[in-house]
């Protein structure tokens, strides 16, 4: 792989119409712009990050955790770029500018296709087609749109939802260029190959499109012909990968403290293992302890962040020709310095044993699974008997957009995932009641 192929400013639906290199930073930027004012983008607002969305202590929800790690991002992409720009006198002077840019969009969407209610969202949807009612579609759907939905991804999801073509639209999905497109791909490889967990890029109804971006990126391609396809990462996942995982394992912790799961002590702990013992010193003298602990605590945050994002520069940098080769494993978090390593470990181990286990996080868990089952279970047996009354009252809350009239069941089953996942928390939620009669509207 080359970074003259892999930055590309082509976008997906005006291939003809692409711009000339030299405004290459401007449309990336005009990426970031077209998803920040989406619909799509702010309905993350109101969809669960971790913790149920906040009473009176506020936490993070899907979308203030997708523009933190955007900023994130974009440091990382900055960073990178002069690194490499140093090394490789020959890029064009905006490529700095241009990396920064794809990674800042693409972190600003890569939760845009997450369901309702955290990652238990995802769950409750593979749950429901394979252990669930959902079971009774699997004679009548084609092979690998089973597999989709029995493994069902938000990353594909987002994909889907950046590309596909809904009703209504002139042109495919969000009209965005190819690298950013690419650079939003954690798992590039199709449902098929979701062995271990699932995990995967895009749907079968975007295989082509998929492949297209990849084929002009020059990505490399790593199935043979007649083999599901899977290709190896475009370079700047490494970057949206590392931002997301920086700043959902750091903010997380800070979220605990502030819900008073992890004690002040526990919480500034666990942010000074980040650094030598001579750095610890010189942080607790900046912030000493007649500090609000409030402001020490996000000082300390901010420190960690920024040691974490030089660190990922470094080990980047330094596997580049790995990286394009497609022969580079695991994340750049995994190669992070011993110290650095170890002490997130230590944060991931206490968000698994404290936070995701916590009462908080279980309770979310638990009312999502059985709404979700709820909607499923009745808007699928809706698309397949749309002749019924009580269907056609269902289907009529639906926008026009979703394809729920396709003369395909597969197709209208993804027009259900679509519509389901695109709801926020509460909307899922207000929608049930409805349903169950639990809640009139108000005239």
């Amino acid at each position: 792989m080359n970074w003259s192929q892999l930055i590309s400013s082509v976008r997906l639906g005006k291939e003809r119409n692409a711009k000339l290199a030299t405004e290459q930073r401007t449309e990336f930027q005009r990426d970031f712009d077209r998803l920040i004012f989406s619909s799509p983008f702010r309905r993350m607002q109101n969809k669960t990050q971790v913790f149920p969305l906040p009473g009176s202590i506020f936490v993070h929800n899907r979308l203030t955790h997708s523009l933190e790690v955007s900023s994130v991002g974009r440091s990382l992409g900055a960073d990178v770029g002069r690194e490499l720009m140093t090394r490789h006198p020959d890029l064009p002077p905006t490529f700095a500018e241009s990396i920064s840019a794809i990674v800042s969009a693409a972190c600003l969407a890569h939760d845009m296709g997450n369901p309702p209610f955290g990652h238990s969202g995802e769950a409750a949807i593979r749950s429901f087609f394979k252990e669930g009612k959902g079971l009774r579609l699997e004679e009548d759907l084609p092979q690998a749109v089973w597999e989709d939905i029995t493994r069902f991804d938000g990353n594909a999801n987002t994909f889907r939802l950046l590309t596909h073509q809904f009703n209504g639209r002139r042109r495919g999905g969000f009209v965005m260029t190819y690298s950013t497109l690419a650079a939003v791909v954690k798992y590039p490889y199709s449902s098929h190959s979701a062995t271990t967990k699932p995990k995967f890029g895009f749907f079968d109804s975007e295989r082509d499109k998929f492949a297209q971006i990849f084929d002009e990126l020059g990505v490399k391609r790593l199935s043979q012909e007649g083999e599901p396809l899977r290709y190896a990462r475009h370079p700047l996942v490494y970057l949206v990968e590392a931002a997301d995982d920086i700043c959902y394992e750091i903010m997380d912790i800070e979220d605990a403290h502030k819900l008073r799961i992890l004690t002040d002590e526990q919480t500034i702990q666990l942010f000074l293992n980040f650094f030598a013992p001579e750095e610890q010193k010189a942080l607790q003298e900046a912030y000493p302890e007649n500090t609000d602990i409030g402001d020490q605590i996000v000082y300390f945050r901010s420190c960690v962040i920024n040691a974490l994002e030089r660190a990922c520069v470094q080990v980047f940098v330094e596997h580049e020709q790995d990286i394009l080769n497609g022969t580079f494993e695991g994340t750049l978090i995994r190669r992070l310095p011993e110290r650095l390593n170890q002490a997130y470990r230590a944060c991931e181990a206490v968000a698994k044993s404290r936070i995701y286990s916590s009462k908080e996080v279980a309770d979310i868990e638990l009312s999502g699974y059985h709404i979700i089952y709820t909607l499923l279970d009745l808007m699928t047996e809706a698309v397949q008997s749309p002749e019924k009354q009580y269907s056609r009252l269902l289907l009529r809350q639906v926008s026009s957009q979703y394809e729920l009239n396709s003369s395909e069941l597969s197709t209208r089953i993804m027009a259900v995932l679509d519509y389901l996942s695109g709801m926020t928390d509460v909307y899922a939620l207000d929608l049930y009641r409805k349903i169950n009669g639990q809640q009139l509207p108000m005239v």
